[in-house]
């Protein structure tokens, strides 16, 4: 079964279909959120618009630590909801929704003091796995365990001996977060959704005090258009109030914005078969397992600067190397980070310390007939966070309109998936790939992976790697422009794959390779070409220079010295 493409016509099909009808439903916004109310709404039968100013995913959706969790420390804090309903929405993910983007990962957890840590630790850590259990979505995952120091080591051998004096070893999960936003999108798209990346909102139309759609600036072709649709769906993240004051409202909630930076270093570096979670003196660290590398993270520091392309200090790296070299034999070093990335947590803050206790909770609301603005929240979360959403939307259509079903949905790439994977040796061979490219590939793609080998199929030069990006066929980078919505090379890079963060060089090596595979696709000219490869080459200088930088201010200024992509 062919899967539906977002290339540059139907990119350009969808606008049209948006400018000539009047929606159900307009969702603003192509993070997760946004993503998941568009396909909620689509599945319950509504016609659904999804705009987003720039790329799927290109704001907080795409940057974060990629973990697929309950929120282990929200239960220290007695939210017992919260946790509850993310350990459900974990286990559909990975059993139903997308077994073939979101995967178990272990955890290992290093126990400082004896007797009492371990009985407090290991209390929470098994009534974490009894939750999940008992959601009914949990049964997947290994039970947690408890380990003595000696078996710790032997499982990460990478800590010190006087770093703990055992370990509690647990499950989560962990998925590309880009990835799955843009198969999220095309999953919406496959139920009737028009959607359309670098089509900005710049205000919205009314009648009297109702909202009855948007004004969008097409960002690649150039003009406006009104797009009329009886509820609008603010899911804008980090850009909430922005968008809210394009109607002159004062929201009921105020976003604020929390930056969370992580690094990625080279899977050598530190030896270990399990990820850690370390306590700092803030919250928690992580040390995840990102195929041939690892993800060192988070901080979280208030951001009120260029929400766009938030910047990481080199008092941000420090700290993530400082605290993750308190439990390491072999400290990491600047020289062994290949990649840095920032995203910005979407926090509600409201106008009173009651309210502000809400920030890792969601909330939907309607502060004007028409408009619908939902908030805050977590990723793991998006689905439930999309539900609310649309089952507000729907109190202002005035017509009967179906459940929720989502969650009986699975993703474009999903069906299917587990008999490719019991074949991938099979395939390998007709392929003429190593089983583990084909592995590579069903992992990223799912049953939509038939798709990838049929371009290669048709044109073996697409079946190499890239080079200097040889975890990547050239294949993916086409695949990347005809079906998953990639305008840039930049998209491609950065979120199609994860090229940017995983090679020391940033991506500037492949980058010209990359740009001619998706000129064929898009129609470049050799000046769009360079254009492609000089703005990416750009945004790599201005980054290294931010992270140079002692400060948030001074950060943030050297990246901003690198402009966004000029429209084709």
């Amino acid at each position: 079964m062919k899967t539906p493409a977002l290339g540059p016509n139907e990119r350009g099909e969808a606008l049209a279909r948006m400018a000539d009808r009047e929606l159900d439903v307009l969702v603003v916004g192509g993070g997760v959120v946004g993503a998941g109310t568009a396909l909620d709404a689509a599945t319950r039968g509504l016609e659904t618009g999804l705009v987003e100013a720039r790329d799927w995913a290109s704001g907080t959706s795409s940057r974060s630590s990629k973990l697929i969790h309950g929120g282990l420390r929200y239960l220290e804090m007695l939210d017992f909801a919260l946790v509850r309903e993310a350990l459900k929405e974990r286990g559909l993910l990975l059993e139903r929704i997308a077994p073939h983007l979101v995967k178990p990962v272990p955890f290992l957890y290093p126990l400082k003091h004896r007797v009492w840590e371990r009985f407090y630790a290991g209390s929470g850590v098994a009534l974490y796995d009894a939750m999940s259990f008992s959601s009914g979505h949990g049964r997947g995952l290994p039970a947690h365990r408890h380990l003595t120091r000696g078996r710790a080591l032997r499982v990460a051998p990478c800590l010190r001996k006087d770093a703990l004096v055992g370990a509690l070893q647990y499950y989560d999960a962990q998925v590309d977060d880009a990835r799955y936003v843009t198969t999220l999108v095309r999953t919406a798209a496959e139920y009737g959704a028009h959607v359309a990346n670098r089509a900005r909102v710049v205000g919205f139309l009314r009648e009297g005090e109702r909202v009855v759609g948007a004004r969008v600036r097409d960002l690649e072709q150039g003009g406006e258009f009104e797009v009329r649709a009886r509820q609008v769906v603010n899911a804008s993240g980090v850009w909430t109030d922005d968008t809210q004051a394009l109607i002159g409202e004062r929201g009921q909630f105020h976003v604020r914005a929390s930056k969370g930076i992580h690094l990625v270093v080279p899977k050598d570096r530190i030896h270990s078969t399990t990820g850690l979670i370390l306590r700092t003196e803030k919250s928690v660290l992580f040390v995840i397992p990102w195929g041939r590398h690892w993800i060192v993270g988070t901080t979280d520091t208030d951001w009120d600067l260029d929400k766009a392309h938030p910047a990481a200090s080199s008092a941000d790296i420090d700290y993530l190397l400082e605290h993750v070299n308190e439990v390491l034999a072999v400290p990491l070093t600047r020289d062994d980070v290949e990649g840095v990335y920032a995203g910005l947590r979407p926090l509600l803050a409201g106008e009173s310390e009651a309210t502000s206790k809400l920030s890792r909770e969601h909330t939907v609301a309607h502060p004007v007939p028409g408009l619908v603005v939902v908030a805050g929240g977590k990723y793991t979360t998006y689905r439930v966070m999309a539900k609310d959403a649309v089952d507000e939307a729907v109190h202002g259509l005035d017509r009967r309109v179906g459940p929720c079903v989502t969650e009986e949905i699975p993703l474009v790439g999903a069906v299917g998936y587990n008999a490719l994977w019991n074949a991938r040796a099979r395939i390998g061979r007709r392929a003429g790939l190593h089983v583990a490219r084909v592995e590579h590939l069903l992992n990223r793609y799912g049953s939509a992976a038939q798709e990838v080998l049929e371009l290669i199929s048709g044109d073996s030069s697409l079946g190499e790697p890239l080079a200097g990006a040889d975890d990547y066929l050239r294949a993916e980078v086409v695949y990347g422009a005809s079906h998953e919505g990639a305008r840039h090379l930049d998209d491609v890079l950065t979120r199609r794959t994860r090229i940017s963060i995983e090679t020391f060089d940033r991506g500037t090596r492949c980058a010209r390779e990359a740009a001619g595979l998706m000129a064929a696709v898009l129609g470049w000219g050799e000046d769009q070409i360079d254009r492609e490869v000089e703005h990416y080459e750009k945004r790599v200088e201005a980054e290294r220079e931010s992270q140079r930088q002692l400060d948030d201010l001074t950060a943030d200024a050297a990246r901003l010295g690198a402009p966004d992509i000029v429209p084709l």
